[in-house]
């Protein structure tokens, strides 16, 4: 069955507007759990914007999911990282002056230094993800540097879906639906896990997870946009439920 990993970041980011207590993401983990999350995921940015170190360790000793901490490839977070033992460790690319992250990693151009830290990482027992663009040079160079999971970036996906209104005889939006796809299809024939996400919402989540052989999403912001009027836990159960509609298929009369 497909699986929900839920990004709660933004949980972190509202308390950080006020450097207070509130609200706790171990906390809201704990709502997640209860929406039916397979996973919480968290990124633990360089410049410390929303996540912080003590969120990690608090939330790596009291999910009863698995833990996926997005990072950037940095000797800093490798160590973090196999200090504190997530379950899955994504390497992700990072600009100090970005919103959210805006593209995948380019495992292509940083081939070498990759293939080390994925070895260290792997060798501190965690399973170790790239993010990347659905392309082809960039799946195969994955593959190569020794990654177990890609995670294809769905942002290009979803503008293309504002775009067309959803409607899929816009070619745009056909194609890079089709992009994302047959990345997917790369990635299981090289022996890896298919994950996705990226600005995936209530609207546009169903064809990503309709995808053959799609194993999880990671989805936040929507999610917790979502909980400020339903609560977390509801708007997790919605988003695992049209998920679940998605990727379920439809049985013949």
């Amino acid at each position: 069955m497909i699986q929900l990993g839920v990004n709660i970041d933004h949980v972190a980011t509202v308390r950080q507007a006020r450097r207070g207590m509130e609200p706790d993401p171990v906390r809201a983990s704990h709502e997640a759990e209860l929406g039916g999350a397979d996973g919480i995921t968290v990124h633990l940015r360089e410049d410390r914007r929303h996540i912080q170190d003590q969120d990690v360790e608090r939330l790596r000793a009291s999910v009863n999911v698995k833990l996926n901490l997005e990072m950037a490839a940095t000797d800093e977070m490798v160590a973090i990282a196999r200090r504190i033992k997530p379950q899955i460790s994504m390497l992700v690319p990072e600009g100090r002056q970005e919103i959210t992250t805006e593209g995948g990693l380019d495992v292509r151009a940083n081939a070498s230094r990759l293939k080390d830290v994925v070895a260290r990482l792997k060798d501190g027992g965690m399973i170790v993800s790239a993010f990347i663009d659905p392309d082809p040079k960039q799946v195969e160079a994955a593959a190569t540097a020794g990654f177990d999971v890609c995670e294809v970036h769905t942002g290009p996906y979803a503008r293309a879906f504002a775009s067309a209104g959803g409607d899929f005889l816009i070619r745009n939006l056909k194609d890079e639906l089709a992009a994302v796809s047959n990345a997917g299809v790369q990635i299981r024939q090289l022996g890896m896990r298919f994950n996705a996400g990226h600005a995936l919402n209530y609207h546009n989540v169903k064809p990503i997870a309709s995808l053959d052989g799609i194993a999880e999403l990671h989805i936040g912001h929507a999610i917790v946009s979502r909980a400020v009027f339903v609560g977390l836990r509801e708007a997790v159960r919605e988003m695992k439920r049209l998920m679940v509609e998605a990727a379920t298929p439809a049985r013949g009369l």
